[in-house]
């Protein structure tokens, strides 16, 4: 085994883990402002691209916390919301990306809220169960760790990429509307028609990056389309309000996102195709046909009641992808039909008819409703699509699949959490006003290579080493726990619960003083230590690592976490007390 000068094992990782950097240079002949992890200093040096995991101990202390001042919150609230025993997975991600189906290309644990998907309204979250043993109803979430002793050829990420055209994906916004009264439908579907043309010029442009990634062009891309998005949203917003229609906010759905989502389709890969043929085994969800982008424009008097029933059907999908969590390995193979999907069908034909009917009192009745009251069970085999040779099409990405709930490219057995500690802490200069109810935060980048690293952190650590964090895969000590440990913003800007790129309402505080940022308040801020059992050996070989999208090829900065905030104003008041006064509390 070679080793470094000072006698400690050099530790490649497997060619699947090598860093993208050096893949694009290899397929294009140039490296455009992509970063491969190296310290966290954004830098694009290629040379420490074969060396994604580190000793522990090999790692100084940097880990430093600000000294509390005279006002400090220093008090601690722990919840246990568990390690995800109940198997809820999901490539959905509901803060980054609403309403897009699959958006997170990699599979996430959610412990927490038991119903939240990426559809999920917040009265869907606020009717949920949850695993949490306090009733909170927040959601966390994070990228699964995979084992995956298998080797895939770096080669195949480098072809892989060299064929692929990026593709920009949007939030449905016309699928989140509440009901658009009559005089305004006209005018919102002009402006959802420019959203669509706005998107499609935005991938046009992303032709000029086929086969490569370049962070700044993505980002100039993205930035200007959320720019005019934004603009739009809240005109469509606007219109629907000044017409008499209750449309609250969207700027969640402002924000766009740079897709390699091709890639997975054209990294071939056995285990996955293995998969395949156990899909009946993997996590299930409802699907169900879309109703608010199928309704006319709804008459003043019944605009009320449609949008009741419309949250009814909603909160019935939510009620019953909880189900199929809570019942799992209930009944026999009738018992989905029969206790889930029969019922839900026969709850959407008496909603649709009440819609209909309370349009009809006015207008003309919308015919055809009852065709969208049938939905099933999405669990189905799916083979990855064919790669389109038309420039702007990427192939379509399965859903998990088989025992491990594989997708391309993210392969390997599941390691559940031995342990997820979730806490909320005080600032060190400041007291802490409570979190507003649904605000989101997420901590991290999934995408440090084709968005840029302003936004990862380090992550990982060892248990008994917390006073560093790397931004490669640690290799601990025996008896020591592979550890990762998300902080999330500490202060929030005292007005909005999301921004328009998920990040701008909340900052985290001054790294040397704890201090927020002028005009942000102070807010419990939220730490979750997720920690997992894996045997040295596979440490030392290189062969556990995050799932990712695949651009970042299993990078460790790419390390996130993202949270919504569903506790009761009464439990985030205690929380908030709690902290303030110095206790510890749970």
């Amino acid at each position: 085994m070679n080793r470094r000068k000072n006698g400690t094992p050099l530790v490649h990782t497997r060619p699947a883990r090598i860093a993208l950097a050096a893949l694009v240079l290899a397929a294009t002949g140039a490296l455009t402002a992509t970063f491969v992890s190296g310290g966290g200093k954004g830098t694009a040096d290629a040379a420490t691209s074969l060396d994604q995991f580190v000793s522990i101990e090999n790692v100084p202390p940097n880990v430093q916390n600000p000294r509390p001042a005279a006002g400090a919150s220093t008090g601690r609230f722990t919840v246990d919301c568990g390690t995800n025993g109940n198997g809820k997975f999901s490539p959905d991600n509901p803060v980054a990306q609403p309403g897009i189906r699959n958006g997170a290309e990699h599979v996430h644990d959610f412990v927490g809220n038991l119903a939240i998907t990426a559809h999920s309204s917040d009265a869907d979250l606020d009717a949920s169960g949850t695993t949490c043993r306090n009733g909170d109803k927040s959601s966390y979430f994070w990228p699964v760790v995979r084992i995956d002793k298998t080797v895939r050829s770096g080669r195949q990420v480098q072809q892989a990429l060299a064929q692929t055209q990026p593709m920009v994906v949007c939030p449905s916004v016309g699928k989140r509307l509440r009901a658009v009264p009559t005089e305004a439908r006209g005018t919102v579907d002009r402006l959802l028609a420019e959203l669509d043309r706005q998107q499609a010029a935005a991938n046009q442009r992303m032709t000029a990056s086929r086969g490569r990634i370049d962070a700044a062009f993505n980002r100039e891309v993205i930035d200007s389309l959320r720019a005019r998005r934004a603009a739009m949203i809240k005109q469509i917003s606007t219109t629907i309000t000044t017409a008499g229609g209750n449309q609250p906010g969207l700027v969640s759905l402002v924000d766009c996102d740079v897709s390699y989502d091709d890639m997975h389709a054209r990294m071939p890969g056995s285990a996955h195709r293995a998969s395949v043929r156990a899909a009946q085994a993997a996590n299930p969800r409802i699907q169900c046909p879309a109703v608010r982008d199928r309704l006319p424009g709804v008459p003043d008097r019944a605009l009320a009641e449609v949008n009741r029933n419309l949250d009814d059907l909603d909160r019935q999908i939510s009620e019953a992808d909880e189900r199929l969590i809570t019942s799992r390995g209930q009944g026999g193979p009738a018992f989905v039909d029969n206790a889930i999907l029969g019922p839900l069908r026969a709850k959407r034909v008496a909603a649709l008819d009440r819609i209909a009917t309370a349009i009809g009192r006015q207008a003309p009745r919308p015919q055809g409703l009852e065709a969208l009251a049938g939905c099933t069970l999405d669990q189905a085999p799916s083979s990855p699509a064919a790669p389109s040779s038309a420039p702007t099409t990427a192939a379509a990405l399965p859903d998990p699949q088989g025992p491990n709930l594989e997708l391309p490219g993210n392969t390997g057995g599941i390691v559940r959490p031995a342990q997820v500690l979730i806490e909320y802490r005080g600032n060190p200069v400041s007291t802490v006003v409570p979190m507003p109810k649904f605000l989101r935060a997420l901590t991290g980048d999934a995408k440090p290579t084709s968005r840029g690293p302003a936004n990862a952190r380090a992550t990982w650590t060892c248990s008994g080493f917390t006073d560093r964090l790397s931004d490669k895969y640690p290799i601990c000590p025996t008896g020591s726990r592979v550890q990762r440990v998300h902080d999330f913003p500490g202060c929030w800007d005292g007005r909005n619960v999301d921004s328009d790129n998920h990040r701008n309402h909340v900052a985290f505080a001054d790294k040397v003083t704890g201090a927020c940022p002028q005009g942000f308040r102070a807010i419990p801020q939220l730490r979750i230590t997720v920690a997992y059992d894996i045997a040295r050996d596979v440490q030392v070989k290189g062969q556990y690592a995050l799932d990712s999208f695949p651009e970042e090829n299993h990078n460790p900065f790419s390390d996130h976490n993202d949270f919504v905030n569903v506790n009761s104003a009464q439990t985030m008041q205690r929380i908030a007390t709690c902290i303030n006064k110095g206790r510890n509390c749970s």
